[in-house]
């Protein structure tokens, strides 16, 4: 692209340029500098695709709808439809979606020019300016601005439960920052200045100890809008605030180089590490640098899982129970969105190709793959459950906090496509994209289908002969050198898996530079399970196609409702051969797909990109057993059937679960609960404080005891199994059982009330997050054996 192409935008954008200029010169200069998002336009391929479905979502909200209860707040009057889900008028989080959406249209308006999201910007700005104006008149302090009552914030600094009112306040600020920077918007300043007042005017009235307990309540990324707010205005009042976020019990072990993350809650840690970096970049403070690089090589290189996620049930885990943690509940996408961020800045402090390699693959894997092709719409938790399937949000009535910050990821996708220094041009991802570098008077021109292809060409544009060095990634994953050439002819460049190949010269107009990658099928085994692995072309995680027999309605308004489905065992890697990666054959380029032959069991599979399986079961991880493994798993299941089979036929009175006949003749109750079909069984279960029951007949029978068919693969869960009241003692369930389904046996207590009246049987999950029953196919009565 000629930089004439770019002229008219350029011109556009120099009054926002001038807006982004701020006082405060980096304690820590940057080594790779971002490119403007301005600055970089996204050719054809799956990253423009997505941005263009995020592109009409963002268009079809009303920002009325959003501005709704920030308006009812101040005793200011609105018509407009609240909007369900985190945003409904009574949910304590609402208004965060606003900030993500102010964030995601100014994004959007950088990324690609179109004045329509400017436009909305200003509107939601001024409205939340006559919001702020209005709070002193509703009884709050001058400066105030959210959509709940300050005395949410009351209750925080009181220890008293309440949902996250700083998390909020940061995602509404840093909507408000990203206005001002991103679309020039003045007005954004003057409301995140009085924020700040208000702001100092609450942090002022506590100690140091009452300021550290208060953030024990999630606070999202208080301590990062700050420093960038003073960062912009280079008031020492607004960087003092940051600091003031900087919560000791979690700072201090990474400072020191330890890892005491398990059992935290993951994203309530990763936008603290963000606000240590940005600190960091302004203080030069080489504490807050070790926190942030500490904490990045902990969750990065040894708690993610292989799509670059990390997590699961949103906390972390010790990292030697990964074969524990594969479930319908792994990989927050927040957490992602967050982790990239901070990846960012470690590569702006030292362009290494590591940080770019982690980049790349949760880039691919876990964002694009976060996106639903069909709505645009957004997934939370991403499922790595064998067999599992991806759950996505509904338009209006979800608003979680991975659908405001899934606004965000498909808007920026230009953001780290290049780097550059003074004189060093960073390819970074292989991203078709033009760039326009506005200092130099040049453009580069990306085409490539990667990862359909192992190319990517380089075109560039100069205005004159232009003395550059252009550092390409070779990537950890291409195990054989880069095949580099310059005109159509070959040059040797000295690189590395995991480097930067360097090319420098004198560059001009016309000149083309073509790369080749050594793509490679290759495996990778969750980590501390050898048995467990998963299969990846480049950076490419591959996925077996499952189907989708037994699928529900992959929308959702509950980010959890329908992580407690069961799902069909898939297929096994069953193998004793040590090049078995053999047996694994491309069957297609473009689009990339491979199939297994003569290695899965009970049949082969198709394997395609993870980021493009959509309204379908999945496979990532692969259990990998020999052939003598797989031949007693299979004794096991039948086994198990028999047992089973043999239960019923024996049984005094029996039910099964989730059938409607089966159950309304066992009388049943249930709240909080919900039910569906694995293949002919029916099943059900009961989420937090739920329960459900059923009446069986012991028919004057004594020493009875109780059979319950269960998913094979529920962890143990928190819940307890009750006869008229009295809670049944028995084993714990495996969490690991082949086939579809565990028995466990109950023996029912003499001392349960019998007389030959029907026992209520009665699954209850017990009262803390989470918290779920197994799911129940069914409940057989049977006389003990003595």
């Amino acid at each position: 692209m000629k930089p004439r192409l770019f002229a008219l935008l350029a011109f556009a954008s120099l009054g926002l340029a001038l807006a982004r200029a701020t006082p405060v010169k980096l304690a820590a200069p940057l080594a790779a500098q971002p490119f403007d998002l301005a600055e970089v336009r996204l050719g054809p391929g799956p990253f423009r695709d997505a941005m263009q479905r995020d592109r009409v979502y963002l268009l079809s909200l009303d920002p009325e709808r959003l501005l709704h209860t920030f308006r009812l707040n101040v005793d200011l009057p609105s018509t407009a439809e609240p909007y369900g889900g985190w945003e409904s008028p009574g949910v304590e989080l609402r208004g965060h979606t606003l900030g993500h959406y102010l964030s995601a249209c100014s994004l959007m308006y950088r990324s690609t020019g179109d004045d329509t999201f400017k436009q909305r910007v200003t509107t939601i700005v001024a409205e939340l300016a006559r919001c702020q104006a209005a709070s002193p008149k509703a009884g709050f302090h001058e400066g105030y601005l959210s959509a709940f009552p300050e005395s949410f914030f009351d209750r925080v600094e009181t220890g008293k439960p309440v949902w996250a009112p700083w998390y909020t306040l940061h995602k509404i600020m840093a909507g408000l920052v990203d206005a001002y920077q991103l679309t020039g918007d003045k007005q954004a300043l003057d409301i995140l200045n009085g924020m700040a007042g208000w702001i100092k005017f609450r942090v002022g009235r506590l100690t140091h100890d009452q300021m550290q307990a208060s953030l024990k309540t999630e606070f999202g990324g208080m301590n990062e809008v700050l420093a960038n707010l003073y960062a912009i205005t280079g008031n020492p009042d607004h960087l003092k605030l940051a600091e003031a976020f900087n919560q000791s019990a979690v700072f201090d072990p990474l400072a020191q180089g330890k890892d005491e993350l398990n059992g935290l809650h993951a994203n309530t840690q990763i936008p603290k590490m963000i606000g240590a970096a940005r600190q960091f970049e302004l203080t030069g403070d080489p504490r807050l640098h070790e926190i942030a690089e500490t904490f990045w090589d902990r969750v990065a290189l040894h708690r993610s899982y292989v799509i670059g996620g990390d997590s699961d049930s949103e906390h972390f885990f010790p990292v030697d129970d990964f074969a524990d943690h594969l479930d319908a509940e792994t990989t927050e996408t927040c957490n992602t969105y967050n982790m990239l961020k901070l990846t960012r800045h470690l590569f702006e402090w030292d362009p290494q190709a590591r940080t770019m390699d982690f980049y790349e693959r949760a880039l691919y894997n876990h964002i694009l793959a976060s996106q639903d092709p069909a709505r645009g719409l957004f997934v939370y938790l991403m499922s790595l459950a064998p067999g599992h399937f991806k759950t996505y949000s509904t338009p209006e009535n979800s608003f979680w906090c991975c659908v405001g910050t899934g606004m965000e990821n498909h808007a920026k996708y230009g953001d780290t496509i290049f780097s550059h220094s003074a004189d060093t041009l960073f390819v970074n991802l292989f991203i078709a994209a033009d760039l326009d570098w506005r200092e130099r008077h040049l453009t580069v021109h990306q085409e490539t289908t990667f990862p359909d292809s192992d190319t990517t060409r380089l075109v560039f544009n100069c205005a004159a002969p232009t003395d550059l060095a252009l550092r390409i990634r070779h990537p950890a994953w291409a195990a054989r050198p880069l095949a580099i050439t310059v005109n159509g002819q070959p040059v040797n460049v000295a690189s590395k898996p995991s480097s930067y190949a360097e090319l420098r010269r004198t560059w001009r107009d016309g000149d083309v530079v073509e790369v080749r990658f050594p793509m490679t099928l290759h495996t990778e085994d969750l980590p501390g399970d050898a048995h467990m692995v998963a299969l990846l072309y480049g950076p490419i995680v591959l996925a077996g196609k499952l189907g989708s027999v037994d699928m529900p309605n992959p929308y959702t308004r509950d980010q959890l409702d329908q992580a407690r489905f069961p799902d069909p065992v898939p297929p096994a890697f069953v193998t004793d051969r040590a090049d078995w990666l053999r047996q694994v054959e491309m069957v297609s380029r473009s689009p990339l797909l491979f199939r297994t032959h003569d290695l899965a069991q009970p049949h082969d599979v198709l394997l395609a990109p993870f980021y493009k399986i959509q309204h379908e079961r999945y496979t990532v991880y692969w259990r990998r057993l020999t052939p003598a493994a797989w031949t007693r798993e299979q004794q096991a299941i039948a086994t198990t059937e028999k047992q089973w089979t043999e239960a019923r036929a024996s049984a005094i009175d029996f039910v099964s679960a989730g059938d409607p006949v089966s159950e309304a003749a066992h009388h049943f109750t249930g709240t909080d609960t919900q039910t569906g079909a694995l293949g002919e069984r029916t099943w059900r279960e009961a989420q937090k404080k739920g329960s459900f029951s059923y009446e069986l007949d012991p028919k004057n029978a004594h020493a009875l005891a109780l059979v319950c068919a269960f998913g094979s693969r529920d962890r143990p869960n928190k819940f307890d199994v009750f006869v008229n009241d009295t809670k049944l003692a028995g084993p714990p369930l495996a969490s690991d059982g082949p086939g579809d389904i565990q028995l466990v046996r109950y023996p029912i207590p003499s001392s349960v009330p019998g007389g030959g009246k029907p026992l209520t049987i009665r699954f209850q999950a017990e009262n803390e997050w989470g918290a779920v029953t197994a799911n129940v196919f069914g409940c057989a009565l049977i006389a003990s054996s003595p």
